[in-house]
């Protein structure tokens, strides 16, 4: 029931949250951005609205799978943990139960997005060829992390599966699965982190005399939850963003350690916080429809199969 319902909430929070995160990786990815509004002015000039939805079709594809292996695991392991500790898989976990089970849910995740993050990266940092002369309201600033594609060509990608063949012939299967490390280290305590603080803010949001929240509580403790974890996120979430998108053009890093030091070097820590602002804006919308989506869903399955 939990995969099923994690599919769904998984849907329904990419429809939502995609056109932010597109702004996000770019802001991430490239320096000649000075803000939020100055990269949505500029991909909305040179792109229109398509700008904002480049490499969709992957994520909406993969991201029931994804979100289900997410809260299937989360819950699997939870009650594991519960079954091994207290006797009984529905007796009432620790806070360290719930933290080890989000934990293990964010490393599970990894080895399945890893290869579309890195497609979703490259299609979102892509300009064409012919939009990407600066315009005398904005003018760049500096070359951009991902360079564009030499004159007198298209797109280097057309769309997100020729990305990953495209990724897979050039760079092998170390290239799907670059910035992974990264990725660990960003899923891993953000699930913990999402999950347990979800916990928490259900358990004092339900009213008394009732076993769960209203409808109200859920959408609070779901976006609050979504914004502590890409808080904690973030700072990884820009190295995993550059990694994955260092292929384009030049190869500027030579690894995870290589990428923190030479970005903080060139940009000062503030780097490791880009796009947090637009992280915790996008997250709290986002996760507050994922857990009323997976909420329902739950409910409705389990009335269905009573």
């Amino acid at each position: 029931m939990d995969f099923v319902a994690g599919a769904i909430g998984g849907v329904c929070g990419v429809a939502v949250g995609y056109p932010l995160d597109t702004v996000k990786v770019k802001i991430q990815t490239e320096p000649r951005y000075r803000g939020i509004w100055h990269c949505v002015w500029d991909t909305y000039r040179r792109e229109r609205v398509w700008g904002f939805y480049r490499g969709l079709s992957l994520p909406v594809c993969t991201v029931s799978l994804v979100s289900s292996v997410s809260f299937g695991t989360y819950r699997h392991c939870l009650a594991r943990i519960c079954r091994f500790r207290y006797g009984s898989p529905d007796a009432k976990p620790a806070k360290t139960d719930i933290t080890l089970s989000g934990f293990a849910s964010g490393l599970v995740r990894v080895f399945l997005t890893s290869p579309t993050e890195v497609a979703k990266v490259r299609l979102q940092t892509q300009t064409p060829r012919q939009q990407r002369r600066p315009s005398a309201s904005w003018p760049s600033a500096a070359h951009p992390l991902c360079p564009a594609p030499p004159a007198g060509s298209g797109p280097k990608y057309r769309g997100p599966l020729h990305c990953l063949a495209t990724v897979a012939r050039e760079e092998g299967l170390r290239g799907l699965y670059k910035g992974s490390s990264a990725l660990l280290f960003r899923d891993g305590h953000s699930f913990a982190t999402y999950f347990l603080s979800y916990t928490i803010l259900c358990e004092q949001l339900t009213p008394a005399g009732h076993s769960q929240p209203d409808v109200l509580g859920v959408l609070v403790a779901g976006g609050c939850a979504g914004v502590l974890a890409w808080a904690v996120a973030t700072p990884m979430d820009v190295i995993k963003s550059r990694l994955q998108a260092d292929g384009q053009g030049q190869r500027r890093y030579r690894g995870l350690l290589h990428c923190v030091v030479t970005s903080v070097r060139e940009e000062g820590p503030r780097v490791l916080f880009k796009g947090l602002t637009l992280n915790c804006c996008r997250a709290f919308p986002v996760n507050m429809v994922v857990f009323v989506a997976y909420e329902a869903a739950l409910r409705l399955i389990r009335g269905l199969t009573a």
